[in-house]
């Protein structure tokens, strides 16, 4: 059985990209954080995900293209409690993060 970082290492291939994702929506309160953290911990993702005064949940993320592209259908889905109503996505260059935390 493959670990969750030696799975995670293995899709690392293909070009890194990074996007700043807005959640806006029903995100606050339901664990969406918590979610969008596991995600990306799944998908072999670094970055970090923090609530915004507007009531939104602003997620920076990094990796292979194809695992950011996967990645944003996880957060226009969000969790069970979650309502998401839109996503705004910005694209950047990667900049080398190397895990994924919940910031304050």
């Amino acid at each position: 059985m493959t670990a969750p970082r030696e799975a995670a290492a293995s899709r690392a291939d293909g070009p890194r990209a990074r996007f700043v994702a807005v959640v806006a929506g029903r995100v606050q309160g339901v664990g969406y954080r918590f979610f969008a953290q596991e995600r990306a911990r799944a998908r072999g993702l670094a970055g970090s995900v923090r609530n915004l005064p507007s009531g939104g949940v602003e997620v920076d993320a990094e990796g292979p293209d194809a695992m950011l592209r996967a990645y944003l259908l996880d957060l226009h889905q969000g969790p069970p409690a979650a309502r998401v109503r839109d996503v705004t996505v910005r694209w950047l260059s990667a900049q080398g993060a190397r895990d994924f935390v919940i910031r304050t």
